[in-house]
């Protein structure tokens, strides 16, 4: 690709934040400590995770970058920056998540395969760029389109990034076309983040934001965005982030059995506290975050200072000073909400923290029953450990 490359390897990192617990240093894969994630509503891009399959890809001409728009329609095009800046931006804040979040607790249940991540391979970001949809009007795709007259019903998106599960070749993913040329999904062609052009890790410099929908969809460094009839064929569609059944083994698994994840379920995490702490009696602070998939607002968080037999509602809120309503104009759809208690810890105790969106969907109690070998989608209450002493907190 003309102005950008794929190197294939690691001598031309980009530099990081010295505090980022790495979990993988080739390729690199890192994510915050769990103070730092809820330090912000919007996540500072140096405390944003990194998720990572190759060397990061550099520019070397921007003025030569461009983007191809091929496949089952009859306009195929070749779009430069200046084509994208031309269209109209929308800022959309948007958190994403790493199908792998708190993975390295559900391997304690039994070994799984994948980076191990605590609770902070997500984060909540201000994205700035085209609508998809906006841009594949470029190429004679109206918005709300399901099929082109040419039997295309997916968009693919091929970066430039090169990973050993493609055998060296792009990493690669795909949404429905009803999806990309929906205007209400806000799935943007983005070049900014938190109001600054994208850096080298988080695509620049264009990459796709799939809101509501798993990190592994919102492709980064963007090479080509292809209209196809079937869904994305690559490692990563089609061998990888589906959930599958803890009675499933590497033995037995068909990956053509499971469909890819898009969405992912409704999650939350206690942020303020590490998986085993020493307080002092008295009252505590208990702040996380939640979240949900496909744009569903958070109904109620619920915290338990008895391992679950009795709880209470924690507070909720996007932005200070705005009343949170889950379903509202005023809320962020595709965004976290923070939440946050005080209880007293009158002796040593298993907090525990579950979610309701706005569905009803509710967290599952036990990891072990939605354990499955890749570890992904870890959505099991979350559980710290707390033990009456005297701290320095």
């Amino acid at each position: 690709m003309p102005g950008i490359r794929g190197p294939s390897e690691y001598s031309q990192e980009p530099p990081r934040h010295p505090c980022l617990k790495i979990n993988s240093k080739e390729p690199f894969n890192a994510e915050p400590p769990r103070p730092a994630l809820i330090s912000s509503y919007v996540t500072p891009v140096d405390f944003f995770y990194k998720r990572n399959h190759g060397p990061i890809p550099i520019v070397d001409d921007m003025e030569r970058y461009s983007i191809s728009i091929t496949g089952l329609i009859d306009n195929p095009k070749q779009l430069f920056m200046k084509d994208i800046w031309n269209l109209p931006k929308y800022n959309v804040a948007a958190t994403l998540q790493c199908a792998g979040n708190r993975r390295t607790a559900m391997s304690k249940t039994r070994t799984v395969k994948g980076v191990g991540w605590d609770v902070a391979a997500i984060g909540n970001a201000v994205w700035g760029g085209a609508k998809l949809a906006d841009v594949l009007e470029l190429v004679g795709i109206p918005k709300l389109t399901s099929v082109t007259p040419s039997g295309g019903k997916h968009v693919e998106f091929v970066s430039i990034d090169k990973c050993k599960e493609e055998n060296g070749g792009s990493y690669k993913a795909s949404i429905p076309l009803s999806q990309a040329t929906n205007p209400v999904a806000d799935v943007l062609v983005a070049y900014e983040m938190n109001g600054e052009p994208l850096n080298r890790d988080h695509g620049y410099p264009l990459r796709v934001v799939v809101p509501g929908v798993i990190g592994a969809r919102s492709v980064k460094w963007l090479d080509s965005i292809t209209i196809i009839t079937e869904e994305c064929q690559g490692f990563f569609m089609q061998r990888d982030y589906k959930m599958f059944p803890p009675s499933v083994n590497w033995e037995n698994i068909n990956w053509s059995s499971r469909r890819p994840q898009m969405d992912f379920p409704v999650q939350c995490a206690i942020c303020s506290l590490e998986d085993v702490n020493i307080v002092n009696p008295g009252k505590i602070t208990i702040k996380g975050y939640a979240v949900s998939g496909g744009g569903r607002g958070i109904e109620r968080v619920d915290l338990s200072i008895d391992g679950g037999k009795t709880w209470v509602e924690a507070t909720r809120y996007q932005k200070a000073g705005v009343p949170y309503i889950a379903d509202d104009m005023s809320s962020d759809k595709w965004a976290w909400v923070f939440f946050e208690a005080n209880v007293d810890i009158p002796e040593s105790a298993e907090i525990v923290a579950k979610a309701v969106d706005i569905a009803a969907n509710v967290q599952p109690e036990n990891v072990e029953s939605i354990w499955n070998l890749r570890g992904i989608l870890n959505t099991s209450w979350h559980r710290v450990e707390v033990r009456v002493g005297h701290s320095n907190m």
